[in-house]
């Protein structure tokens, strides 16, 4: 295990799920271009509102902030915008709270643990592979064959813990 994995580490900015804005659109268009992905108008748009909430956005928040130059786009467009994003890495989707947030390493195909603030609503990102490791050793251990993992703890950050 690599040394950055030797401890549960958030990512850099938990207040802000993606640290670079640009840099992030930018490695998301070469993956796309390395992997033969399009990327349209309509995605990185999508894309882009996701980074840059810093923080969980919900499907419908998204549609109140996308137009088209007939108003606002079709709900069936982000979806689709949405599942895009999603398939390929680029986004995560926090089922507990319905939600999506920026990968900060769009890159690579990972599940990751994720902290989730019922105070702020902020989601923190923990690079650390065992989590993932361990849990899929004991459901191959049990027979079972894991696909996707999606692993949310609630709770309040020690900003909001502080607070109260």
């Amino acid at each position: 295990m690599s040394d950055s994995h030797a401890h549960a580490q958030p990512c850099a900015n938990p207040d802000h799920h993606v640290h670079d804005l640009p840099d992030f659109l930018r490695e998301v268009a070469d993956v796309c271009a390395e992997r033969g992905l399009r990327l349209t108008p309509l995605r990185e748009k999508v894309l882009r509102l996701v980074a840059e909430s810093g923080r969980p956005v919900k499907a419908y928040d998204l549609l109140d902030r996308i137009h088209d130059d007939k108003g606002t786009a079709a709900p069936p467009t982000v979806y689709r915008a949405l599942d895009f994003l999603l398939e390929n890495g680029f986004i995560h989707k926090l089922e507990s709270i319905n939600a999506f947030v920026g990968c900060h390493q769009p890159r690579v195909q990972h599940s990751v643990p994720f902290l989730l603030c019922d105070g702020c609503h902020t989601a923190v990102e923990l690079e650390d592979e065992r989590v993932t490791t361990l849990l899929n050793e004991q459901a191959r251990a049990l027979g079972f064959r894991p696909q996707a993992q999606t692993l949310e703890v609630h709770g309040l950050c020690a900003k909001c813990s502080d607070d109260r």
